[in-house]
């Protein structure tokens, strides 16, 4: 119990930090304007301290992965329970709570959640092509969150929870794009006349998150979740 009440207290805490810290950086500036000459430098090592092991599949969580698998990255807003949606789909060999998009080379939480290094809080997911479809991906991707409210999902707002689709080679972007229009299509069949604000770009640059991300959920099942979908099914 004292473990639960702590992880929960953790949860709001941050969420109270990233909003304290997003809006005194944009006080003053657009954090549109955020770009490669102004954003934080970061540093040249990657964060130390992470697990090897997926805390609930005991896969590998940094390279090399079993050959013939692919990878796939997802910005959904926070990425607690965006990782464990991905999880749990068959086929998943391993997930990664991160931070992609951006500019900042190896970034921690609090720089991401200022909104100064032009990353979004993401999810790198691990997946055998054999087992699953990409286009199942996508699925999830598109039901479990709401891509036409631009830079905010919930309550959480910010560029750093921006909807985004960062594709590992042209196949894979043909796909997501063609994804996109037609889940526009499905919202537009239910009435939603929102448009989808996606990210959808080649980017395989891909930087950890902190080791208390990593499966969050798994270690804090109460934990803090802001996933909420549209309702409408994507009809890929």
């Amino acid at each position: 119990q004292h473990y639960y009440i702590t992880n929960n207290l953790r949860a709001t805490c941050m969420s109270i930090l990233k909003n304290f810290l997003f809006g005194f950086v944009t006080m003053g500036a657009n954090y549109g304007s955020i770009n490669a000459s102004n954003a934080l430098p970061g540093r040249a090592e990657a964060l130390k301290g992470i697990s090897e092991v997926h805390a609930v599949n005991g896969n590998r969580m940094f390279p090399p992965f079993p050959e013939g698998t692919k990878s796939a990255t997802f910005g959904m807003g926070c990425f607690w329970g965006v990782e464990r949606s991905f999880w749990k789909i068959k086929g998943v060999y391993s997930t990664h709570a991160g931070y992609a998009g951006g500019y900042t080379k190896n970034p921690t939480y609090q720089e991401t959640c200022t909104g100064a290094t032009g990353h979004a809080e993401v999810v790198r997911v691990i997946f055998d092509p054999e087992q699953v479809k990409y286009s199942a991906l996508l699925k999830n991707f598109w039901e479990n969150h709401n891509p036409t409210t631009k830079d905010r999902q919930g309550n959480d707002t910010g560029p750093m929870y921006r909807s985004a689709i960062y594709c590992e080679d042209e196949t894979d972007l043909e796909l997501a794009k063609k994804s996109a229009e037609k889940y526009q299509q499905n919202l537009s069949d239910r009435g939603i006349r929102g448009e989808i604000s996606t990210e959808i770009k080649l980017d395989n640059v891909f930087y950890y998150a902190e080791d208390y991300h990593q499966q969050y959920l798994h270690k804090s099942p109460g934990g803090y979740c802001s996933m909420r979908g549209t309702g409408v099914k994507c009809t890929l």
